[in-house]
């Protein structure tokens, strides 16, 4: 489904897509998915970019003929057509076939209240293909990774609970605060 409309504001969602704009959200085959489902997030419209600057097979990979420029991003419309960013695709974490997402995970150990900050990663898993690897940061000390796991078993699926739980000192994060992932693996 095709969802064209204009601005306004929902709390939890990026709001509805700008006018000329269209969003649909899509599988990894590319095909569009009904309102409700998570997929990834494909726009078309007159701001989006034609392609890479002399980088032709890697325009190939985000840009289908049609002008659907693929964000990377997964998301989910409403029925009113608002968005919702879950997450970014390569940082899904796919636990025997079920997906999980980072930011859903940390959010919910955010809450824990002896934790000051929380990453969550996929790592390999011989028996699920990938597991939830979750980095902590202690607000309390005393805080360990058994209080965690019970914390997490009250909150989410059993194939979201993090497998392997690591405290740290701090998370690698960029310029503007945001978490490095990509340094966590």
């Amino acid at each position: 489904m095709c969802i064209n409309l204009i601005r306004n504001p929902k709390l939890g969602t990026v709001g509805l897509p700008v006018s000329s704009t269209e969003v649909t959200i899509r599988d990894d085959e590319g095909n569009a998915l009904p309102i409700g489902e998570a997929g990834e997030i494909c726009v078309r419209g007159p701001q989006v970019m034609q392609g890479y600057w002399h980088r032709h097979e890697e325009t190939k990979l985000v840009l289908t003929d049609d002008g659907w420029l693929h964000t990377g991003d997964i998301g989910v419309l409403d029925a009113q057509g608002f968005l919702k960013i879950l997450d970014r695709k390569k940082d899904m974490v796919n636990v025997s076939g079920f997906k999980v997402f980072p930011n859903e995970v940390e959010d919910v150990i955010a809450h824990h209240p002896g934790v000051l900050e929380a990453a969550v990663i996929g790592v390999p898993d011989q028996h699920t293909g990938q597991a939830v690897k979750l980095f902590v940061v202690r607000r309390d000390p005393a805080l360990d990774a058994a209080a965690l796991v019970e914390y997490s078993r009250e909150r989410l699926a059993p194939y979201k609970i993090p497998k392997t739980i690591v405290f740290v000192d701090s998370l690698p994060k960029s310029n503007i605060g945001k978490i490095i992932r990509k340094e966590l693996r």
